[in-house]
């Protein structure tokens, strides 16, 4: 198929692009490089250009006469969503909106929508299942369910069919050592922890010592991005045969604390992890587990890296060789 990826310069969306032509697809990536990395791209067509640019997306439809939009680009910093509410809707929803009526206008009838945990709020039952409440306790999250809402409006109005993957915590990094996570600034955990490790940053902070959970840290499900990525190249698939628009998580169906996630760093990289203790961040629920059986039974799913530090490992083996990322300035 022909395929557009906006946020394709990211840290998920790169690893799609990836997956996308390994697979034999004609790909094109959008990214206003804001967040993203030119090099991550490789030699995809990238058109730099903002998604609230109605007219540049028109260009771009037309002169990519896509079949299938995968968005990906949106802000998604936890924190900074709950000090600048407006922007991150105005980027997130206004982005995606004006992105949806290019796409009804061009006639491109599929999108594949990056998702997040974090429409789940803090749910009362774990594992999360698609049925929980959705109740974002954060500005990422609502904006994330605002789109999620959307998506199935321009279904019903124009026949606009998607599928919203709910990603809980993306990790680890390509295991041919050509792509990787790179931040600017950096607010997971696993490169944080990694840097800390290379003598980057002088400790790991913990955010937060007090949550109700067996350490007092917060408890995460770590999905390795390959897994993810091939997460949407099966969605995609699903739609193109005629799925109907439809959600689903997507993690490892196991929690990890932060304290568990540095003890399996240290144990990766053979180094010891400096730690500092902080108070909590605003909008951080205390535990996300999935559950992934609707995508394993709908979209033949199943993560290949469940075991926490081979996820870290194929970080470790990214962070190692390039601690700088992909570079700052013109490389970016």
């Amino acid at each position: 198929m022909r395929v557009l990826v906006t946020g394709g310069a990211g840290y998920i969306g790169s690893h799609v692009v990836k997956a996308l032509r390994a697979a034999g697809h004609d790909v094109a990536v959008v990214d206003n490089l804001s967040r993203g990395h030119r090099l991550a791209v490789g030699d995809v067509p990238l058109i730099e250009a903002d998604l609230l640019d109605r007219p540049a997306l028109d260009w771009l439809f037309a002169t990519y006469p896509v079949e299938a939009v995968l968005h990906f680009a949106a802000l998604s910093l936890v924190g900074e969503s709950q000090e600048q509410p407006g922007r991150y809707a105005l980027n997130n929803v206004g982005g995606t909106v004006t992105l949806l009526e290019a796409m009804v206008a061009a006639g491109c009838p599929l999108l594949v929508f990056s998702s997040t945990a974090a429409v789940y709020g803090a749910p009362a039952r774990m594992p999360i299942t698609e049925d929980c409440p959705l109740e974002p306790t954060n500005t990422y999250g609502e904006t994330k369910l605002f789109v999620e809402r959307m998506l199935r409006r321009f279904d019903t109005a124009y026949g606009l069919r998607s599928i919203s993957l709910r990603y809980f915590n993306a990790a680890g990094a390509d295991p041919d050592g050509e792509l990787g996570e790179d931040h600017e600034p950096e607010t997971h955990l696993i490169p944080l922890v990694l840097g800390a490790a290379l003598g980057q940053r002088p400790a790991v902070e913990i955010l937060g010592t007090d949550y109700p959970t067996p350490d007092g840290t917060c408890i995460r499900d770590y999905v390795h991005v390959t897994d993810l990525a091939e997460a949407h190249l099966l969605a995609l698939t699903a739609l193109a045969s005629g799925a109907p628009t439809a959600a689903y998580n997507l993690g490892n169906g196991q929690g990890f604390s932060v304290r568990e996630v540095i003890a399996a760093a240290e144990r990766v990289t053979g180094r010891a992890i400096p730690v500092r203790e902080g108070p909590r961040r605003a909008g951080d629920p205390p535990s996300l587990v999935a559950s992934s059986d609707r995508a394993e039974a709908e979209l033949g799913w199943r993560p290949r890296y469940g075991d926490l530090e081979a996820i870290i490992g194929t970080a470790w083996e990214w962070h190692r060789r390039h601690p700088h990322g992909y570079g700052r300035g013109d490389a970016r």
